[in-house]
């Protein structure tokens, strides 16, 4: 098994004949999908998704994938394939756009109606081709063939991609549901048709293979959804993905039965079970869905509303609910439902929700406490059946943290891919498919890329460390003022600290030593403002560590007269 190397430089010109895989997101990762293939000089990108902030990424919205290595290509891309409506396969798309809005747009129905929408906010329209399993279409010099695979979203989609370098088949995220709700099963048959053909290389969703065995059926859930409802006495409160459809369909079925109404809550849920339910991807009983603000017309037992919010996101209504920032107040007897699974990372928001909803007197359900929810990715046992049906010459792992992507190249070589043809790389890693045999050739540059309100690429690793150290360490600022020509203090210090947990007459003490620390410069000759700031940084930075053991932003202000 190959792996990428600290040492990698930009890759070579790509061989005549030969195809180049580029991810841009998603490897090394759970979320921010984008894998670019080349061929012949021309681009085709499959997904184009978000990947959500962590706790050590403070003030972050979004974190996009890095375009930088196609922003100077972006008249070679002949369309951006899209293989499933959530947001970490296409949340990202709009931010592209914005860079060439005439990029077209491939999907099934429902993925380009969700990206659609998101589209009209950002008031770009995109140029779509609607395709279904079983659809060949010519994308550019890409032969690109759909095929049909369940996930925990309807109308999701693998693609094969032929060039004449060979096959390459990318599955987006699936499973391999034997009694999906809809009926829509992955379709097998046509995989096993393109492993008669001969896959030169299959990118596979990694992020369930470190899992043993199947991920039970979809409709497991239903039972237990039922018990929940029969014994809730209050309100039912169920915070999902936005785009989960298949689970609210669940939710509604249940409510139905137990004579409860539905209220959708949160901008993105109303707008996808919308789309949803207009394209009859969703079956909501007549009566059933009621606007958020009739519910205090209802007894609290006939009540269920559906949030956003089952991964602890700050500001999603569930999060908001729990710290009494929402005008859905929690009180006891109501029952929350997470139904979904924990995103890597988030575990600690999630855990601060819950106990802030049994703080209210919630009865809050979860997976770790029912079976509440089941995976929408493959786990070990269906990828080493998929592995043997297709029987791949080269296997890359995609969509997945490092320990996944290894775990599922592990499973992979058990199936008889040699293990030197299975080839793990991470974001930015180029893979070239040259004569039947793909290997690791370079790296680009794909680093994050922070949406923070109205900015994109505006937020550093470097700014990120001060709001860190802002957060966990406050800040100290010192106010002097000196004379320009001598460097002599002729004004202050003056000291004042937020955040820091010093009270403020402690700074009585570091006072004097400022005073030497600058008299003595000035003795020397020093009158630079910057030396005086690094001076004054330097004083009451020692003082607060050896004092405090702390280590606070220190904002020295040195004004010349």
């Amino acid at each position: 098994m190959s792996h990428p190397h600290p040492e990698l430089g930009p890759p070579p010109k790509l061989p005549e004949g030969g195809l180049r895989v580029t991810p841009l997101g998603g490897l090394g990762e759970i979320g921010r999908n984008m894998t670019v293939f080349e061929y012949g000089g021309r681009l085709l990108i499959v997904d184009c998704g978000v990947l959500f902030p962590e706790e050590e990424q403070p003030g972050v919205d979004l974190i996009l994938p890095d375009f930088t290595s196609i922003r100077d290509r972006l008249d070679d891309i002949d369309g951006i394939v899209l293989t499933h409506g959530h947001e970490d396969h296409i949340g990202g798309v709009p931010f592209l756009l914005r860079e060439k809005p005439d990029i077209p747009l491939i999907g099934s129905k429902l993925t380009l109606a969700l990206i659609e929408a998101k589209l009209q906010e950002h008031r770009i329209r995109p140029y779509t081709l609607e395709v279904e399993e079983g659809n060949l279409e010519r994308i550019g010099p890409f032969e690109c063939e759909f095929v049909a695979v369940n996930h925990s979203i309807p109308d999701a989609l693998a693609v094969a991609i032929r060039t004449p370098a060979g096959l390459a088949v990318h599955t987006g995220d699936f499973k391999m549901d034997q009694l999906p709700l809809d009926g829509r099963l992955t379709d097998l048959p046509a995989f096993a048709k393109l492993g008669e053909e001969g896959i030169d290389l299959l990118l596979v969703d990694s992020t369930n293979s470190e899992v043993p065995g199947f991920v039970p059926p979809e409709r497991d859930i239903s039972g237990v959804l039922g018990q929940v409802f029969a014994s809730a006495q209050k309100r039912i409160i169920v915070a999902s993905f936005a785009s989960h459809v298949h689970r609210i369909q669940q939710i509604l079925d249940a409510a139905h039965e137990y004579g409860r109404r539905v209220a959708f809550v949160g901008r993105s849920m109303v707008r996808n079970m919308g789309i949803a339910r207009d394209l009859g991807y969703l079956r909501v009983p007549a009566g059933l869905v009621v606007d958020v603000k009739t519910l205090d017309d209802l007894p609290d037992d006939e009540v269920v509303l559906v949030c956003t919010g089952s991964q602890g996101e700050p500001m999603a209504a569930l999060s908001r609910m729990a710290n009494r920032d929402h005008q859905i107040r929690i009180v006891p007897g109501d029952t929350v439902i997470l139904a979904s699974s924990l995103i890597p990372g988030n575990e600690n928001a999630v855990y601060r929700v819950i106990n802030g909803l049994t703080r209210w007197g919630a009865n809050v359900v979860h997976k770790g406490n029912a079976k509440v929810h089941v995976s929408g990715h493959a786990s070990a046992g269906e990828l080493l059946y998929f592995y043997n049906i297709c029987k791949p010459r080269n296997l890359m792992p995609v969509h997945g943290e490092w320990r996944h992507l290894r775990a599922n190249a592990e499973l992979g070589a058990l199936t008889g891919v040699p293990k030197n043809r299975c080839v793990i790389a991470e974001d930015g890693v180029v893979v070239d498919l040259v004569d039947g045999i793909a290997k690791i050739t370079g790296k680009v540059q794909a680093g994050y890329v922070y949406v923070d309100g109205l900015s994109v690429g505006d937020v550093t690793e470097s700014s990120l460390k001060d709001r860190r150290i802002l957060g966990e360490e406050g800040i100290i600022s010192v106010f002097v003022v000196v004379d320009s020509t001598t460097g002599k203090i002729v004004g202050g210090p003056h000291i004042q600290a937020r955040g820091s947990g010093i009270e403020d007459g402690a700074f009585a003490a570091v006072l004097p030593k400022i005073e030497d620390s600058l008299a003595k410069a000035a003795s020397d000759g020093v009158a630079d403002s910057h030396q005086i700031q690094q001076l004054v940084r330097r004083a009451v930075g020692k003082w607060v560590s050896d004092s405090y053991r702390r280590r606070p932003m220190i904002l020295p202000v040195v004004v010349e007269v």
